[in-house]
């Protein structure tokens, strides 16, 4: 049921073996946990340089698998995700071919995500303090600020996504405002007068919602997963019931690819899926940080990813394939396919469904992120919600709408600040679990002192550095020299790879 836990709500206790110097992280209690005054752990020692109440260790962690879970439907559900699952069943690969890519792709982002969503969860910090302890305690601020640059530029673009439901409502119901929803009568900076209407309601919506912390974002995504879920399933069945199910053909593009021919084509819609989850992959820290225990962490990511994932693109290509025989056309926007059914309750809910679902993954993966990532900066000035409204002031400024008007510019903007990803995954993985050996001093990651574990040079730790340059300008190549593109797709592998292997390797030369 939205908003309740229908898994058991026990308080387990949490791994502390963090290091015999580490802060102890305290489990239990009814307290909610988020970033609010009275769930901090700030010890006297404890640099002010690099500490506020939201980056600071947690003193409880009380999200159970349920809220995972929950995260993670939020995060798959948007017009992004609709579109994405589709478009791989237009790839030219038969069904059970899809499924395949689909379930290997997403178990892979699984395994990563466990792996990532450790070292935050033991200690109770969020990703740019857990990056302290490769890059040194200021070096942590590069990942930071690559992360939020890529988060800015992903929520306005979701937000203006989210408008376009916005705009059909209001369409529907004043049709005398469509002058006002062309640009070429009203319009300004290349977007209607409705348009800015909408992506400004949309705007503070997402704004109210994250303003009141983390509880409130976990209590939203909550209840927002599902019922996107209950909405998209009566679709389904009113798009199947309409068409005939003998009427539906599930491969949308047709199959092109049999036997060993199908195989590349595979390996790219199973990087596609990696690559599209790479993002919140990367800090998922931020959120399982607030998790009771790692092993409700790694059960959330279970019922998030690929039982939740499979079922959510099963559920969209046959909602997908089932517009052709309805409505004549094959319709992959899900907003398009809502605005063609002659019924002013289905408009509505269907729209306002999407505008939630799009809410839901924008704040989850594009407001908490940089909200932490540049509060890490300059922690006494920026706090957790400043940083969330300089991440949400800059979305405005950078003008979405035009970026997605131009696909190959802000293709090339977003694959290359997206290769720089995969180098910050190898980089804090390597670091964690070869180098550390799971052993951190979270005391270290708040310290300014030259004696600190993580001070290195200067508050940089050179070898991260250095490790960044050859692993981020491979996968910048990959996207940007034309001979190359074809091994764009696995830019976040090679990054990846690259980082983790040049980390460990620089790190046995002692």
């Amino acid at each position: 049921m939205p908003g309740t836990r229908p898994f058991p709500h026990e308080e387990t206790p949490v791994n502390t073996a963090v290091s015999s110097s580490s802060t102890p992280i305290a489990a239990g209690g009814t307290q909610p946990a988020g970033p609010h005054h009275g769930n901090a752990l700030i010890k006297p020692g404890y640099d002010p340089r690099l500490t506020n109440e939201d980056l600071a260790p947690l003193k409880r962690q009380t999200w159970g698998q349920y809220n995972i879970f929950a995260f993670w439907m939020s995060d798959v559900h948007s017009v992004g995700g609709y579109i994405t699952a589709g478009s791989l069943f237009a790839l030219g690969l038969s069904s059970w071919q899809v499924l395949v890519a689909l379930l290997v792709g997403i178990v892979i982002v699984q395994f990563f995500c466990n792996l990532v969503a450790k070292p935050s969860q033991v200690t109770g910090t969020p990703y740019p303090v857990i990056c302290r302890a490769s890059f040194g305690v200021l070096g942590a601020n590069i990942p930071a600020i690559i992360r939020g640059l890529i988060a800015v530029a992903w929520y306005g673009i979701q937000t203006y996504l989210a408008s376009g439901a916005f705009l059909l409502l209001a369409l529907h119901f004043f049709p005398h405002l469509a002058p006002y929803a062309d640009v070429a009568q009203h319009g300004f900076a290349g977007l209607s007068s409705l348009g800015w209407v909408a992506f400004m309601v949309m705007w503070v919506l997402q704004a109210l919602v994250f303003w009141h912390g983390m509880e409130a974002i976990r209590k939203f995504i909550d209840w927002a997963g599902p019922a996107v879920y209950v909405v998209m399933a009566v679709l389904c069945g009113w798009l199947v019931w309409k068409a005939g199910w003998k009427n539906i053909d599930l491969n949308l593009g047709g199959v092109k690819f049999q036997g060993w021919d199908a195989l590349p084509v595979m390996l790219s819609a199973i990087a596609l899926v990696v690559s599209y989850f790479s993002g919140p992959m990367l800090n998922f820290g931020d959120f399982s940080r607030y998790g009771k225990s790692f092993d409700a962490v790694k059960k959330g990511n279970f019922w998030g990813l690929p039982v939740n994932f499979v079922f959510f693109s099963l559920l969209t290509v046959v909602t997908t394939a089932a517009t052709l025989p309805v409505f004549g056309e094959l319709i992959t926007d899900p907003v398009h396919t809502v605005s063609k059914i002659d019924s002013t309750t289905a408009v509505v809910l269907g729209a306002l469904t999407f505008m939630i679902a799009t809410v839901g993954i924008n704040i989850v993966a594009n407001f908490v992120s940089p909200a932490f990532d540049f509060s890490n900066v300059a922690p006494q000035h920026i706090s957790w919600r400043t940083g969330g409204m300089i991440a949400a002031v800059g979305s405005i400024f950078i003008t979405p709408w035009n970026l997605y008007a131009n696909p190959e510019v802000i293709h090339y903007t977003l694959d290359v600040l997206g290769s720089f990803i995969g180098p910050l995954f190898g980089i804090l993985i390597a670091d964690y679990y070869i180098v550390r050996r799971q052993q951190v001093d979270v005391d270290a990651l708040y310290t300014m002192s030259k004696q600190g574990a993580y001070w290195y040079s200067k508050g940089y730790n050179p070898r991260a550095v250095w490790t960044m340059v050859p692993s981020a300008l491979i996968p910048i190549l990959c996207v940007i020299v034309p001979t190359l593109r074809p091994a764009a797709n696995y830019a976040w592998f090679i990054g990846m790879g690259l980082g983790f292997v040049i980390y460990v390797a620089l790190n046995r030369k002692n």
